[in-house]
């Protein structure tokens, strides 16, 4: 088998199902399976999965084990000689599993392959591409100056070498990551991708960022941005300080008092109200559930170009390839008025994100 994508699931019952839909259509030219590890849901995750893919392997925990345990169960049942993780609030391009195995074979030195990540309304995830998280470049980036934590070095669309890739999508041989240990289970959430990414950099091989394919990634829905959020991120920082590198007093004081000082200045973020006007429904014929559950009118469209004004834009997953979505959405990203969300194939709810940080939302056509 060529790949094993393994998906950890925690309540996200809605967005997994659109990110199933999407690797289902990415993976029929290939030889793959699909794991679904989910980390003892509230909601009908698995219910769905059994119901809707029964062909994905499903594995239920008894407890939220966390990320890296979590992963690492999926791993450990993976039979592919590639394995991708993937983050459940995720879509696909058809061809995004194609360019990167093709680019992946092509390396003798791989490590770790990222991909381009954008959020709901098409902005560019710089965590795409980083660098080593060191103390000094860590602490400017809480205070603000995150020019050294990102790896600039490389443009958003580009190809090149990188040290530190992000959770929500990794690509890499299964044996590269048995060689590493897999995900070090003394982080329960953050700071996993950073000390994967660096343990496979130092152990000799490469990773590399591959810009030339998009994945759309909902990040608000695994990754809430509260003051929380901000202590348990730098906690798992001190994990990642004192297992890689010589620790000495100052460092330590540096850390702590990062932490100290990220939890007292960081405040939750406050969601805007969001205006629609007008929603713009992207397909070949009108879905009248729309015009039932929507507060404002709903017009058929077939072409962005025409949208204007205050609009929330409906793609049709009926009509419209998860490819073509995810770019007509990183074309638009400077439109600040129009926001967006999807219809998935034979499906009964629209779905979206208007930023990183907050919740999306999701409607029901039943």
């Amino acid at each position: 088998m060529k790949l094993s994508i393994v998906i950890l699931n925690y309540n996200v019952r809605y967005f997994l199902e659109l990110c199933l839909k999407s690797v289902q259509a990415a993976v029929t030219d290939i030889e793959a399976e699909i794991i679904v590890v989910d980390n003892k849901s509230e909601d009908d995750s698995c219910k769905m999965v059994k119901e809707l893919f029964p062909d994905v392997k499903l594995i239920e925990n008894e407890e939220n084990y966390g990320f890296s345990r979590g992963n690492n169960i999926g791993i450990a049942q993976a039979e592919g000689e590639y394995i991708c993780i993937l983050n459940p609030d995720t879509v696909v391009a058809e061809d995004t599993f194609l360019k990167l195995l093709k680019f992946a074979d092509s390396k003798s030195d791989l490590g770790i392959v990222g991909c381009k990540l954008i959020n709901g309304v098409g902005e560019f995830l710089p965590e795409s591409k980083r660098n080593v998280p060191y103390v000094k470049v860590a602490f400017k980036k809480m205070l603000g100056n995150s020019e050294l934590y990102y790896a600039n070095h490389i443009d958003e669309n580009g190809i090149g070498k990188v040290k530190i890739l992000v959770g929500a999508f990794m690509l890499m041989k299964k044996d590269v990551f048995l060689d590493v240990g897999g995900f070090d289970e003394d982080y329960f959430m953050y700071g996993e991708d950073i000390d994967l990414s660096y343990s496979v950099y130092k152990a000799g091989y490469t990773n590399y960022y591959f810009g030339e394919t998009t994945v759309l990634h909902y990040k608000g829905e695994s990754t809430l941005r509260d003051k929380h959020y901000v202590r348990r991120f730098y906690g798992a920082m001190q994990i990642f300080y004192q297992k890689h590198f010589k620790k000495n007093v100052l460092c330590d004081f540096t850390v702590w008092s990062a932490v100290k000082m990220a939890y007292l200045i960081n405040r939750a973020p406050v969601k805007k109200i969001k205006q629609v006007n007008t929603y713009a429904f992207m397909s070949t014929k009108m879905n009248e559930s729309l015009k039932a559950v929507l507060p404002k009118e709903v017009v058929l469209k077939n072409c962005l170009e025409s949208i204007q004004g205050t609009t929330e834009i409906i793609f049709d997953g009926n009509s419209w390839k998860y490819k073509d979505i995810i770019s007509a959405i990183e074309k638009k990203k400077n439109c600040k008025s129009v926001t967006y969300k999807i219809l998935p194939k034979d499906s009964y709810f629209i779905i979206g994100s208007d930023n990183a940080i907050c919740r999306g939302e999701i409607i029901s056509l039943s």
